[in-house]
């Protein structure tokens, strides 16, 4: 554009949000003299959930910051690993059930359902305090959401590492039901039994059981697969 009031310098971690024709450094924008720096990289296709401190010059600015021409604007994505009041506790929307239980196998507090709309994920997220992930950019635009997230990765185990890199929750493997989140116990197998088919009864001695839905677990036959779950993330975090 001619002459444009302030640029914006878009770090090269944020680009891959703007739209394929604009994957650029600067950014040259107009003022009208109402919109606040966080409306201003939004417009470019940011969420400012993914944004880290701003700076105008030599000056730290909020998003609340209203630019005066000839401002130049580093946008800088939110620092790794990044501070959450207390231990992280995660929502995740329908998109991302594959991460939800493998979360849950790393026995990271993690709630999911499969059928929850955009408002009701935010009114959960807030009471519950529960940062929420998504790939939605919209759904991170919502003013109201206390703190979300966008989970990079098509795959689960690209996404599972994204999260790690930039939460780095506490593991607690096998601590958790993957199917509804729930505290496991160990327990006797005597006290299962009545639940167990008879190959299992007589392959396995160690059970756990969900405190909340009654869900029982073993070491079963996909448990190599499971194991490599956890020690890939537990190998990830310490690196």
């Amino acid at each position: 554009m001619d002459d444009p009031d302030i640029h914006l310098r878009v770090a090269p971690e944020l680009r891959f949000f703007l739209p394929s024709s604009r994957r650029r450094e600067q950014h040259g924008l107009a003022l009208d003299g109402t919109s606040s720096l966080g409306h201003l990289v939004e417009s470019l296709g940011i969420p400012l959930t993914e944004v880290g401190p701003m700076t105008a010059g030599a000056a730290e600015v909020a998003p609340s910051y209203q630019p005066v021409p000839g401002d130049v604007i580093d946008v800088v994505p939110m620092p790794r690993p990044q501070p959450v009041d207390g231990e992280p506790r995660f929502l995740l929307d329908v998109h991302l059930g594959t991460l939800a239980r493998r979360l849950r196998l790393l026995g990271v507090d993690t709630a999911y359902h499969n059928d929850m709309d955009d408002p009701a994920l935010v009114v959960q997220a807030n009471e519950e305090h529960r940062v929420l992930l998504t790939q939605d950019r919209g759904l991170l635009r919502r003013r109201a959401l206390w703190l979300g997230a966008y989970v990079r990765g098509s795959r689960a185990d690209e996404q599972l590492r994204d999260l790690l890199e930039r939460f780095a929750p506490p593991l607690r493997p096998w601590t958790r039901c993957t199917a509804c989140n729930g505290v496991l116990d160990q327990v006797a197998k005597g006290e299962v039994e009545g639940v167990l088919e008879a190959g299992t009864r007589s392959g396995y001695d160690a059970y756990g059981r969900c405190r909340d839905c009654g869900q029982v677990y073993w070491r079963g036959a996909h448990s190599g697969h499971l194991e490599e779950i956890v020690r890939s993330a537990r190998a990830h975090l310490s690196s």
